[in-house]
């Protein structure tokens, strides 16, 4: 979670006040993809094998949303199945992109069917994409004068950003406002598109010009406030990025509308008409019992009287609801330098923390490092991403620097360290020239 004392003012954690009554425009796909990929959120499961970490992830999401703005008016939006309009402006968009995960799947039907339990709308719209409807339904209310919050962690949606129009990162309570995207981007919101169109995206396969990063992008479109301008001037740029931007003119134009989140999406309903109904009670304990979702479950029963005997007969263990609080409350993603600080000077004041890695194969020999995780006291803990590569993947603290941070506490033997297979993650560190000491417990062994 981002670090209160760390944050611009462009980039604040959200205080909402209880009369505050927004549109709150949910990134479903965004969020479930990024949940899927939440290491202490994959090991979640029933007893029968069937996977509920994502459905987990994106329900706390949602929890957090509804306690945050109590008479916001939550509205959720998923990807359909199948191509969009862009597939057929452009055969190879999104082509490299790998399919769904079988694990990931089977989550998505029954998280519609929670959410839908839950009195929320949502909608799944074929033809566009998630992104698309959400750019309608933000204007639709920006034209209504209604203040709008979009729930997400894809970088594309700060074109939307406008002054009744703000993102918030619900994994980092991070909100951002027209303030926050010059400061995090560099360009204006309107400047959006052509910043993307400039660089191209290789998850989505959209061209854009070879060798062009978001320095050269803020570069050109500071000088030439559009992308329309930055062609007309490219006989002005010199030596091979120049020559990169004059092969690219040609595909510019189908970059920038590949980039161009749509506003005119026809929709059954407006955004006036979408408004929450009563939770299907009777339902949604079927379904939390069913997907074995423990605190949701105990949450639903201690707000009606009448299933208070039931939850209270529960056979929930210890152990369950001390999970269920962690994931709740208690576990940053670190995605800053300023939060990695902060947890570093824990960890360099405690006697003894937890260690743990997250890799890319159980052979040592062949892992490579995407993520550490630590805890100094029960309850709490941090996990650092640092190579993790995913649709709507956030911007990570770089590797190297994050091990060049640890290195002296991961080789220092007074300072203590406990965890599980701790040989195995001594071995991958020793690849990034790291020798782990001071391990005082092991529970494997």
């Amino acid at each position: 979670m981002a670090c209160l004392a760390n944050l611009s003012p462009s980039q604040k954690i959200i205080m909402p006040t209880s009369d505050q009554s927004p549109l709150i425009l949910v990134d479903g796909s965004s969020y479930l993809f990024r949940a899927y990929h939440v290491p202490y959120l994959q090991a979640l499961s029933t007893a029968d094998g069937q996977p509920t970490g994502a459905i987990t992830g994106v329900l706390n999401m949602l929890k957090s949303l509804k306690k945050d703005y109590p008479n916001g008016n939550i509205v959720v939006i998923f990807d359909a199945k199948g191509k969009t309009f862009r597939n057929d402006m452009y055969p190879e968009y999104k082509a490299n992109r790998p399919p769904m995960p079988d694990d990931l799947r089977t989550q998505i039907a029954p998280l519609h069917d929670i959410i839908t339990a839950m009195g929320l709308p949502l909608l799944v719209i074929p033809g566009v994409e998630a992104d698309d409807v959400i750019g309608t339904l933000s204007h639709q209310a920006t034209t209504l004068g209604i203040e709008t919050v979009i729930s997400t962690g894809d970088k594309d949606m700060a074109q939307l950003v406008n002054p009744h129009v703000r993102l918030i990162n619900t994994m980092t309570n991070v909100e951002m406002d027209e303030a926050g995207v010059i400061e995090k981007f560099g360009v204006r919101p309107d400047q959006i598109i052509d910043y993307l169109a400039l660089m191209g995206d290789k998850v989505d396969n959209i061209p854009g010009v070879e060798k062009c990063g978001p320095k050269t992008a803020v570069k050109w479109l500071t000088a030439h406030p559009s992308l329309k301008e930055v062609m007309a001037h490219a006989d002005e740029v010199k030596g091979k990025v120049g020559e990169n931007l004059r092969t690219a003119l040609n595909q510019l134009p189908l970059s920038y509308e590949l980039a161009t989140i749509k506003l005119d999406v026809e929709l059954e309903q407006t955004v006036a008409q979408l408004q929450p109904s009563a939770p299907d009670i009777e339902t949604l304990t079927a379904l939390y019992q069913k997907f074995e979702l423990r605190r949701l479950l105990a949450d639903l029963n201690a707000g009606d009287s009448k299933a208070e005997s039931s939850a209270k007969a529960s056979t929930e263990t210890v152990e369950d609801e001390k999970l269920a609080d962690d994931i709740d409350v208690e576990y940053d993603i670190v995605l800053d330098k300023a939060s990695f600080q902060v947890w570093l000077e824990k960890l360099k004041n405690s006697e003894v923390f937890a260690f743990d890695t997250e890799t890319t194969s159980v052979d040592y020999k062949k892992a490579e490092l995407v993520g550490l995780s630590f805890a100094v006291e029960v309850g709490k803990a941090a996990y650092v991403p640092v190579a993790h590569d995913y649709v709507g993947a956030p911007e990570q603290l770089d590797r190297d620097w994050v091990l060049e941070q640890l290195k002296p506490l991961l080789e220092s033997t007074s300072q203590n360290k406990v965890g599980q297979n701790l040989k195995y993650d001594a071995n991958v560190l020793s690849h990034y020239n790291i020798a782990m000491q001071g391990i005082t417990f092991d529970t494997m062994i």
